[in-house]
């Protein structure tokens, strides 16, 4: 007995420890697996094909020619026009996103090159408070569409979002209107318009800009809809569809026009801007 402990004792001091961070766990099918292959994969889980979720850096990065991304506007901050406040000050809360995630707000934009064609294209970023869409985030996707109008470029616009930011109230419900304006102008004038939609994507922003693609392309199983599912149960007393408001339910019933895996992305938005917009 004595002896067996012993070893045991010595068993556990030559363990090796393994440093945090080099694995992650999928989401989806829960398997560990080594980070870098991960990112090799461009986030995607290389045995059950889930698509993580990722910061709008990384989309850019991946959608676009390398370092061809010139950002405008980047110093945008919201006012608080409301003077907001429940746990915490709205202000605050901004402050809080800025210094975490280094954005001054959900959505980043400005001009690219995909396969050396000029287009405008618009991300959003879920990691900044929820990719809600208040005052910033309207402004900016007007913005993008009215420089693809001047200078007749293609738009391109990936969102992911929870909806509307409740702490500008009605400053937030307008931007709805303002930027399914702007998206107008461009199908007056034959301007193409791609609207991508990757998890989740809700609110109001699939009630206006998101789902007024010319062409409206998914990422697998990403969560789309206006209200969640169990908001939707709860109000019809009904159980919901197996998959309902995933990317291939909403492909089934017409909703959407592709579902596009990640690594084929940036050559589907080439061939699509050649066909509809050739030079």
């Amino acid at each position: 007995m004595e002896w067996f402990k012993k070893k045991r004792e010595i068993k556990h001091e030559k363990k090796v420890k393994i440093p945090e961070g080099l694995w992650v766990k999928c989401d989806n099918c829960k398997d560990i697996i080594y980070k870098k292959e991960i990112e090799k994969n461009l986030k995607v889980c290389p045995k059950c094909n889930y698509h993580f979720r990722i910061v709008a850096e990384e989309r850019i990065l991946y959608t676009v020619d390398q370092d061809s991304f010139t950002e405008f506007d980047r110093h945008m901050i919201t006012t608080d026009p409301l003077n907001f406040e429940d746990t915490k000050s709205y202000k605050k809360r901004i402050k809080e996103c800025i210094d975490t995630i280094g954005l001054n707000d959900a959505i980043v934009y400005g001009t690219a090159t995909i396969n050396d064609r000029e287009v405008v294209i618009a991300v959003m970023d879920f990691s900044f408070m929820g990719g809600s869409m208040g005052s910033v985030v309207g402004e900016k996707i007007t913005r993008a569409a009215e420089l693809a109008l001047s200078n007749k470029k293609p738009l391109i616009t990936i969102a992911s979002s929870g909806g509307a930011r409740m702490q500008e109230g009605m400053f937030s419900l307008m931007q709805m209107a303002k930027a399914s304006a702007a998206i107008s102008k461009l199908k007056e004038t034959d301007i193409l318009y791609i609207s991508v939609l990757v998890d989740p994507t809700f609110g109001g922003v699939s009630a206006s800009f998101a789902m007024l693609g010319d062409i409206i392309i998914a990422e697998p199983k990403s969560l789309i809809g206006f209200a969640g599912p169990r908001v939707i149960e709860q109000t019809i007393k009904q159980q919901l569809p197996d998959n309902f408001q995933r990317a291939e339910f909403l492909l089934q019933h017409g909703m959407i026009d592709l579902i596009v895996e990640r690594k084929d992305l940036k050559d589907t938005l080439y061939k699509l801007i050649e066909h509809f917009m050739p030079l």
